[in-house]
C-alpha cells in the first residue's frame, strides 16, 4: 500500500525554527519530523510514499531525493495552503488504489499497524484508528459521530462535538477519497478539510472499520509540543 504524507504546512507557530526551514525538517530528539514519518511507515511495512510539499518544498526534495531507507519517495506540490483535502488532491495523480494518509507533523509511538492489519482482514472500504479524548480536545480534532454504536460521520473541529471520540490522522482510504475531496467546500476557516471528504464517503455508505488506537501521538505545532514529543520518545527508550 502507498502512503501520502501531508507535509506542506509553514509551521508559523514554530517560528523562528521555521523561518529558515520547512516544518517537516524541524527536528524532534535529533531527527526531522519527516524522517520520523518515514520511520513510522517503515515500521508498518509500507514501501512507497508520496510527500505533499509546499513551503520550502525544494529543501525537502533535496534532503530525501527519491528514497528514504527502503521507502521509494515521490513528491506532489500543494501551491496554496488551503487544507488537507486540497493536499490530497495535489497527490491524486499518484492515487490508484487504497492509500494511507498521514499528517507529517505528528510524532507517533506505535499502534498504527493495527489499522493496516484490520483493513487487510476485512472488506472495509476505509479503516480509521480512533481514540477517546476530552470534550475540549475534541473541539480541535476530527470527531466521530455515531448512531447505534456505528460510525456514521466525521466532523473537523466542531464547536459542539457529537462525541469525545476522534479519528487519529493515519487514515486507510479508498481511491474514491479523491473525488470526495473535489466535492468538499471550504470550512468556516476557509480550508478544504480532509475529514469532510471522509464524512462524504461514510454518508454515501462506504464500509468502515474502526480500530482503537493503542499507541501515542503528539501533533507538533508549538515548542511545547516539541518538548512533549521528546519526553514521550525518551520514555519509550
Amino acid at each position: 500500500m502507498k502512503a501520502v504524507i501531508l507535509a506542506a504546512g509553514e509551521g508559523t507557530r514554530l517560528r523562528p525554527r521555521t523561518a529558515s526551514k520547512p516544518k517537516p525538517l524541524v527536528e524532534v530528539a535529533g531527527r526531522p519530523l519527516l524522517t520520523r514519518a518515514f520511520e513510522t511507515l517503515d515500521d508498518c511495512g509500507i514501501e512507497e510514499a508520496v510527500v505533499v510539499v509546499g513551503y520550502e518544498g525544494d529543501r525537502i526534495v533535496d534532503r530525501y531525493g527519491d528514497a528514504h531507507g527502503d521507502i521509494d519517495v515521490e513528491y506532489a506540490r500543494q501551491r496554496e495552503p488551503t487544507g488537507l483535502a486540497h493536499a490530497v488532491l495535489a497527490a491524486s495523480p499518484f492515487v490508484d488504489d487504497d492509500i494511507v494518509v498521514m499528517n507529517g507533523d505528528n510524532v507517533y509511538g506505535g499502534g498504527l499497524s493495527a489499522a493496516l492489519t484490520r483493513h487487510a482482514a476485512t472488506d472495509a472500504d476505509l479503516t480509521l484508528l480512533i481514540e477517546e479524548t476530552t470534550r475540549t480536545q475534541a473541539r480541535g480534532g476530527a470527531v466521530c459521530s455515531f448512531e447505534n454504536g456505528d460510525l456514521v460521520g466525521l466532523v473537523e473541529k466542531p464547536d459542539d462535538p457529537p462525541s469525545t471520540t476522534v479519528a487519529v490522522p493515519f487514515y486507510v482510504l479508498p481511491p474514491e477519497v479523491v473525488p470526495a475531496c473535489h466535492l468538499v467546500t471550504p470550512s468556516e476557516r476557509g480550508e478544504y478539510e480532509l475529514p469532510d471528504a471522509i464524512d462524504l464517503l461514510l454518508r454515501a455508505g462506504y464500509a468502515v472499520e474502526t480500530v482503537p488506537f493503542e499507541g501515542w501521538r503528539v501533533n507538533v505545532n508549538t515548542d511545547d509540543d516539541l518538548r512533549r514529543a521528546e519526553a514521550m520518545l525518551a520514555d519509550d527508550r
